[in-house]
Protein backbone atom coordinates (compact mmCIF):
# COMPACT_ATOMS: atom_id res chain seq x y z
CA UNK A 1 0.00 0.00 0.00
CA UNK A 2 1.00 3.16 -0.79
CA UNK A 3 -0.03 5.30 2.24
CA UNK A 4 1.99 4.71 4.56
CA UNK A 5 0.41 6.20 7.51
CA UNK A 6 -2.79 4.14 6.82
CA UNK A 7 -0.86 0.96 6.61
CA UNK A 8 0.73 2.00 10.47
CA UNK A 9 -2.91 2.86 11.46
CA UNK A 10 -4.49 -0.48 10.07
CA UNK A 11 -1.45 -2.48 11.70
CA UNK A 12 -2.37 -0.86 15.06
CA UNK A 13 -6.24 -1.70 14.70
CA UNK A 14 -5.14 -5.09 13.67
CA UNK A 15 -2.87 -5.54 16.93
CA UNK A 16 -5.38 -3.96 19.58
CA UNK A 17 -7.89 -6.51 18.19
CA UNK A 18 -5.95 -9.86 18.47
CA UNK A 19 -5.24 -8.14 21.73
CA UNK A 20 -8.34 -7.53 22.81
CA UNK A 21 -10.29 -10.93 21.39
CA UNK A 22 -9.71 -13.72 23.87
CA UNK A 23 -9.85 -11.40 27.16
CA UNK A 24 -13.14 -10.91 29.39
CA UNK A 25 -12.69 -7.06 28.47
CA UNK A 26 -14.86 -7.42 25.07
CA UNK A 27 -17.87 -5.99 26.97
CA UNK A 28 -15.66 -3.51 28.98
CA UNK A 29 -16.34 0.63 28.93
CA UNK A 30 -14.85 2.33 25.60
CA UNK A 31 -14.09 6.28 25.78
CA UNK A 32 -16.62 6.08 23.10
CA UNK A 33 -19.34 6.33 26.56
CA UNK A 34 -22.06 4.52 24.10
CA UNK A 35 -20.25 1.26 23.07
CA UNK A 36 -18.42 -1.76 24.64
CA UNK A 37 -15.27 -2.78 23.41
CA UNK A 38 -16.51 -5.27 21.11
CA UNK A 39 -18.83 -2.60 19.41
CA UNK A 40 -16.08 0.04 18.77
CA UNK A 41 -14.13 -2.78 17.03
CA UNK A 42 -17.20 -3.81 14.88
CA UNK A 43 -17.70 0.28 14.14
CA UNK A 44 -14.15 0.33 13.45
CA UNK A 45 -14.23 -2.71 10.71
CA UNK A 46 -17.72 -1.04 8.97
CA UNK A 47 -15.77 2.20 9.08
CA UNK A 48 -12.77 0.27 6.78
CA UNK A 49 -15.34 -1.32 4.53
CA UNK A 50 -17.30 2.08 4.10
CA UNK A 51 -13.80 3.64 3.10
CA UNK A 52 -13.12 0.61 0.74
CA UNK A 53 -16.41 1.07 -0.89
CA UNK A 54 -16.21 4.62 -1.33
CA UNK A 55 -12.21 4.79 -2.94
CA UNK A 56 -12.17 1.73 -4.33
CA UNK A 57 -14.25 -1.79 -4.35
CA UNK A 58 -15.97 -3.59 -1.78
CA UNK A 59 -19.28 -3.98 0.17
CA UNK A 60 -20.50 -2.02 3.48
CA UNK A 61 -21.07 -4.62 6.73
CA UNK A 62 -24.31 -6.16 7.25
CA UNK A 63 -24.62 -4.12 10.04
CA UNK A 64 -24.66 -0.28 10.51
CA UNK A 65 -21.74 0.78 12.12
CA UNK A 66 -23.23 3.35 14.14
CA UNK A 67 -24.81 0.79 15.52
CA UNK A 68 -22.54 -2.01 16.12
CA UNK A 69 -23.57 -5.57 17.37
CA UNK A 70 -22.76 -6.48 20.84
CA UNK A 71 -21.71 -9.80 20.10
CA UNK A 72 -18.21 -11.54 20.23
CA UNK A 73 -18.68 -13.96 17.59
CA UNK A 74 -16.66 -13.19 14.82
CA UNK A 75 -15.22 -10.60 15.88
CA UNK A 76 -11.21 -10.61 15.36
CA UNK A 77 -12.45 -11.87 11.79
CA UNK A 78 -14.80 -9.51 10.95
CA UNK A 79 -11.74 -6.80 11.37
CA UNK A 80 -9.43 -8.90 9.90
CA UNK A 81 -11.20 -8.85 6.58
CA UNK A 82 -12.07 -5.13 6.79
CA UNK A 83 -8.49 -4.40 7.20
CA UNK A 84 -7.79 -6.24 4.63
CA UNK A 85 -10.48 -5.07 2.22
CA UNK A 86 -9.19 -1.51 3.30
CA UNK A 87 -5.21 -2.37 2.16
CA UNK A 88 -6.91 -3.87 -1.20
CA UNK A 89 -8.89 -0.88 -1.96
CA UNK A 90 -6.31 1.37 -1.02
CA UNK A 91 -3.58 -0.50 -3.24
CA UNK A 92 -5.65 0.70 -6.41
CA UNK A 93 -6.13 5.10 -4.96
CA UNK A 94 -3.55 6.77 -7.12
CA UNK A 95 -1.51 8.94 -4.51
CA UNK A 96 -1.12 11.43 -7.71
CA UNK A 97 -4.66 12.04 -8.36
CA UNK A 98 -6.16 14.97 -8.01
CA UNK A 99 -9.03 13.92 -5.57
CA UNK A 100 -10.51 11.11 -4.35
CA UNK A 101 -14.30 10.78 -2.67
CA UNK A 102 -15.00 9.82 0.70
CA UNK A 103 -17.70 8.82 2.71
CA UNK A 104 -18.11 11.44 4.78
CA UNK A 105 -21.26 13.63 3.44
CA UNK A 106 -19.56 17.08 4.67
CA UNK A 107 -16.61 16.36 3.00
CA UNK A 108 -17.07 14.75 -0.14
CA UNK A 109 -13.56 14.81 -1.68
CA UNK A 110 -9.92 15.03 -0.63
CA UNK A 111 -6.92 14.91 -2.00
CA UNK A 112 -5.68 11.05 -1.88
CA UNK A 113 -3.07 11.94 1.22
CA UNK A 114 -5.49 13.88 3.38
CA UNK A 115 -8.18 10.85 2.87
CA UNK A 116 -5.90 8.27 3.29
CA UNK A 117 -5.25 9.79 6.67
CA UNK A 118 -9.06 10.54 7.29
CA UNK A 119 -9.21 7.26 6.77
CA UNK A 120 -6.22 6.55 9.20
CA UNK A 121 -7.37 8.88 11.74
CA UNK A 122 -10.26 6.89 11.94
CA UNK A 123 -8.81 3.21 12.45
CA UNK A 124 -5.63 4.44 14.88
CA UNK A 125 -8.56 6.54 17.07
CA UNK A 126 -10.66 2.89 17.22
CA UNK A 127 -7.12 1.31 17.98
CA UNK A 128 -6.80 3.78 20.68
CA UNK A 129 -10.28 3.25 22.64
CA UNK A 130 -9.82 -0.27 21.90
CA UNK A 131 -6.09 -0.25 23.81
CA UNK A 132 -7.07 2.12 26.43
CA UNK A 133 -9.84 0.21 27.37
CA UNK A 134 -8.29 -3.16 27.25
CA UNK A 135 -5.12 -2.35 29.32
CA UNK A 136 -2.88 -2.63 26.17
CA UNK A 137 -0.20 0.17 25.31
CA UNK A 138 -1.41 2.94 23.26
CA UNK A 139 -0.29 2.44 19.58
CA UNK A 140 -1.02 6.32 19.22
CA UNK A 141 2.57 7.26 19.03
CA UNK A 142 3.44 11.31 18.57
CA UNK A 143 4.70 10.35 15.14
CA UNK A 144 1.29 9.35 14.27
CA UNK A 145 -0.75 11.65 15.82
CA UNK A 146 1.42 14.21 13.96
CA UNK A 147 0.73 12.46 10.76
CA UNK A 148 -3.07 12.36 11.52
CA UNK A 149 -3.71 15.93 12.84
CA UNK A 150 -4.30 17.69 9.12
CA UNK A 151 -6.83 14.87 8.48
CA UNK A 152 -8.67 15.97 12.16
CA UNK A 153 -8.51 19.44 11.19
CA UNK A 154 -10.32 18.71 7.75
CA UNK A 155 -12.82 16.64 8.78
CA UNK A 156 -14.17 16.44 12.81
CA UNK A 157 -15.60 20.32 12.87
CA UNK A 158 -18.52 18.94 10.32
CA UNK A 159 -18.70 15.89 11.97
CA UNK A 160 -19.13 16.81 15.70
CA UNK A 161 -21.84 16.39 17.63
CA UNK A 162 -22.32 13.07 15.49
CA UNK A 163 -18.77 11.47 15.18
CA UNK A 164 -16.81 13.64 17.74
CA UNK A 165 -17.39 15.44 20.80
CA UNK A 166 -16.42 18.71 21.04
CA UNK A 167 -12.68 19.45 21.68
CA UNK A 168 -11.14 19.34 25.18
CA UNK A 169 -8.79 22.50 25.85
CA UNK A 170 -5.14 21.47 25.56
CA UNK A 171 -2.42 21.54 28.43
CA UNK A 172 0.87 22.93 28.78
CA UNK A 173 3.23 20.38 27.83
CA UNK A 174 0.61 18.11 25.86
CA UNK A 175 2.47 15.91 22.66
CA UNK A 176 0.51 15.39 19.32
CA UNK A 177 -0.60 12.02 20.60
CA UNK A 178 -2.61 13.66 23.21
CA UNK A 179 -3.32 17.26 21.01
CA UNK A 180 -5.14 15.05 18.85
CA UNK A 181 -6.81 13.14 21.24
CA UNK A 182 -8.23 16.37 23.22
CA UNK A 183 -8.98 18.11 19.23
CA UNK A 184 -11.12 14.90 18.48
CA UNK A 185 -12.87 15.25 22.07
CA UNK A 186 -11.71 12.30 23.75
CA UNK A 187 -10.10 12.77 27.28
CA UNK A 188 -6.46 11.13 27.00
CA UNK A 189 -6.11 10.42 31.03
CA UNK A 190 -9.45 8.02 30.01
CA UNK A 191 -9.81 5.03 32.38
CA UNK A 192 -12.10 2.16 32.14
CA UNK A 193 -12.71 2.99 36.12
CA UNK A 194 -13.30 6.58 35.05
CA UNK A 195 -9.99 7.03 37.18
Amino acid sequence: MTFTVLTTALDALRHVTAGAVGTDRLDAPTPCSEWTVAQVLFHAAGDQHGWASTVGAGALPSYDPFDPPRRHDGLQDTVTKAIEVAAGAWAGVDPAAPSVRTPLPPVPEMAPALAAAACALDAAVHAWDVAVATGQPSPLTAELAEQLLPAAQATAEPLRGFAYAPARPGQPGDDAAVILLRYLGRDPLWTPDGN
